[in-house]
């Protein structure tokens, strides 16, 4: 290995210690009660190397999102049907807001720093970062359309206030979960299976829902 190469491993490494004390950090104090000199502390690093890797605490969040974006979508893209295959996409809607759910059990840190904490930045401060995640929003509410118009929906329902409402249903009960909110012995598994039933029934026996919806990303919501 080259000097050039060891100097990059190292560089990755020390970023990626940074971003995992930063991390644990957050969840368990909060974002506004962690300092840059808390991380460093944390890694036994001064203040001042940590910002060389990241200009600002804002930044370490924005990098942090960013990895849990990219882990929630590789949980709920949508499933590649064979060729010529028939592809219920209520089915599919399905499976994918179940993810967002099962992102929340698989990691509770990305899901608790994301969703759960009022105090970090906005990702729209960092909106060019995650662009990508425009792409599968679009396909989601593509198969949310294809649903409308095979009846699934009332017609004239907007896309994307549906994917809210239902999304609604299963974030709710992750934040139960994690905040342990459930009542002694309920199944959370379960309980996120029928809220999301529950509410594509109304949805579906409902007059169309047309209410305005915001159109870009927070740390609050997945909108």
């Amino acid at each position: 290995m080259g000097l050039k190469e060891r100097q990059e491993r190292d560089r990755e490494a020390v970023s990626r210690a940074i971003l995992d004390a930063a991390r644990d950090l957050f969840v368990a104090e909060g974002y506004q009660n962690v300092s840059m000199r808390k991380i460093a502390e944390r890694i036994e690093y001064s203040p001042a190397a940590i910002y060389g890797y990241f200009p600002s605490k804002d930044d370490i969040f924005f990098a942090l999102a960013e990895e849990g974006f990219r882990l929630l979508i590789g949980q709920t893209s949508l499933e590649r049907p064979p060729a010529g295959a028939h592809v219920d996409p209520l089915y599919c809607i399905r499976q994918a807001l179940m993810r967002v759910y099962e992102f929340s059990k698989s990691h509770p840190e990305y899901f608790a720093l994301m969703f759960l904490d009022r105090s970090v930045p906005r990702i729209s401060k960092g909106l060019a970062r995650f662009g990508f995640l425009r792409a599968i929003r679009l396909e989601i509410d593509a198969l949310i359309q294809k649903a409308i118009d095979a009846g699934a929906f009332p017609a004239g329902s907007r896309p994307d206030v549906l994917f809210r409402i239902m999304l609604a249903a299963v974030h709710g009960v992750a934040v139960m979960r994690l905040c342990d909110r459930l009542a002694p012995g309920e199944d959370a598994d379960a309980l996120a299976v029928d809220a999301l039933e529950a509410v594509i029934a109304g949805l579906r026996s409902g007059s169309p829902v047309t209410s305005p919806s915001a159109g870009s990303l927070e740390p609050g919501i997945l909108e």
